[in-house]
């Protein structure tokens, strides 16, 4: 494992806990990682202070690895040397609103995607002193910044869409995680602009490109599993390392072809990052009709990215246990909820046991797991399957009541949820609404897809039969 290089610190996730001295519950896949007396020695030598040696450094390396903690890079001797590429088609006024949050201390390369106006988007690069090239047939984003990577002398690269408007520094304060010799690629928070209306109160609120406040580890399966394009810095080497016949992005995607990148990236062994500290604003669809269009062109990219990346894309993972005792409170069976239930605790106390892990707060945890499971199938269930719940939810005679009532807690509890949450700047009723259209929406794309790519990989739930990673030796 390469060790963290000096310099880094590292600061727990929010969600870490230390069930006793050297045994650390948290991370995303959730584990419990024990620590040998090497690794609590590097613990405390790392919690007071950068890493300094191989052993801190490689502590540092599992536990961001992990996700039980996130790393803080050192503050860089030199300037970072970028490139910023900026794919465009046309609106050039969101061209030249992005083109003014830059700095103009690092080059910039303008790729126009055949554009129809190009007069327009030359006047704005010109006036703004970025390099033009020219792409005479629309391509897609993935083919334009294609076109730029044979253009570029840098080793990293800002990519930046030209309907952003980016923080100031954006791309040097990203850079500095390139201290780390693994890292490929680094995303910042893509916040919405969107006007003061319902879609776009919304959209500020649940904005798809928005992955929220935390820091994380990218990966798939984890708790943030991929990261657009829209705003990133990556390392040139590392994009051409996993080139297929000379094409970074896949041409052939127009959409998700970020996310085929960053799982590339992922399976070649790179480490790639969300860094929300840094943030960059987005122009977002103003009208239900942009705003539904957009999310299901989204959707039809998961049957291709299924069929590229089949592990990796699960519409819904379920754990055993909970998924029955779900399914029972939905069919109106407590009994054999609550022996569902007891089996869900009752497994994971004798997990816990035999590894000599502490079982406090295992009915939380558990129940915790089956509100998740509940929120999740009622997604999945609004996505893929939408009509079929509004079916069921037709009146249909006094014993009725009860399955309606199982079928609306699908269909409301996970927007509900969501709203208590975040306490949007919309009430309940509106936001409801809107995230059922959202899913809906992207549903259809994924259908759509489906159908196209004959197959049905987007949208099969996978079973999860082992719902926690235990270390069984220790880390040094």
């Amino acid at each position: 494992m390469t060790p963290l290089p000096p310099g880094f610190r590292i600061v727990l996730d929010p969600d870490t806990r230390e069930l006793s001295d050297g045994l650390w519950f948290g991370g995303s896949p959730a584990r419990v990682l024990r620590l040998t007396g090497a690794g609590r020695k590097a613990w405390r030598d790392l919690g007071d202070g950068p890493v300094t040696s191989a052993a801190t450094g490689t502590l540092a390396r599992r536990l961001t690895d992990a996700g039980l903690a996130h790393p803080v890079p050192p503050e860089p001797e030199t300037p970072a040397d970028v490139t910023v590429v900026v794919p465009v088609r046309d609106r050039a006024e969101l061209l030249g609103r992005c083109l003014a949050g830059l700095d103009r201390k690092h080059p910039v390369l303008v790729v126009d995607d055949g554009s129809d106006d190009p007069a327009a988007v030359a006047a704005v690069a010109a006036a703004h002193g970025a390099k033009l090239m020219r792409r005479d047939v629309n391509g897609g984003p993935g083919a334009a910044r294609n076109t730029a990577l044979d253009h570029v002398g840098t080793e990293l690269i800002a990519f930046l869409d030209s309907d952003c408007v980016p923080a100031e520094r954006w791309a040097d304060r990203l850079a500095t995680h390139f201290a780390d010799p693994l890292l490929a690629a680094v995303a910042p928070r893509v916040r919405a602009l969107a006007p003061d209306t319902w879609a776009g109160r919304y959209t500020r609120a649940a904005g798809s490109l928005d992955l929220g406040d935390r820091p994380a580890r990218v990966a798939p399966g984890t708790r943030v599993s991929y990261v657009p394009t829209a705003a990133l810095v990556a390392r040139r080497s590392a994009l051409t390392s996993v080139a297929a016949d000379g094409a970074v992005f896949d041409p052939a995607l127009r959409v998700g072809e970020d996310v085929d990148l960053v799982w590339r990236l992922h399976e070649a062994g790179f480490r790639v990052r969300y860094a929300p500290d840094v943030a960059v604003d987005h122009h977002e669809p103003q009208t239900w009709r942009d705003l539904l269009g957009r999310r299901a062109r989204y959707g039809t990219s998961a049957a291709p990215l299924a069929l590229r990346h089949p592990k990796a894309l699960a519409p819904l993972a379920l754990h055993p246990w909970p998924a029955l005792t779900v399914g029972a409170l939905l069919a109106r069976r407590p009994a054999l909820a609550a022996l569902a239930f007891g089996g869900s605790v009752g497994s994971m106390v004798r997990l816990l046991r035999a590894h000599d892990v502490p079982d406090a707060g295992v009915v939380r945890a558990m129940a915790t797991a089956v509100r998740q499971t509940w929120l999740g199938c009622g997604r999945y269930g609004t996505q893929f399957a939408a009509p079929l719940l509004a079916a069921l939810l037709v009146p249909g005679g006094r014993r009725r009541w009860s399955r309606r009532a199982a079928v609306a807690s699908l269909l409301l509890g996970p927007p509900l949820t969501a709203w208590a949450q975040r306490r949007p700047e919309l009430d309940p009723v509106r936001y409801t609404a809107a995230a059922i259209a959202d899913d809906i929406a992207y549903g259809a794309g994924v259908w759509a897809g489906c159908l196209a790519q004959r197959t049905t990989v987007p949208v099969r739930p996978a079973v999860v039969r082992r719902p926690l990673e235990i270390d069984p030796k220790g880390t040094r």
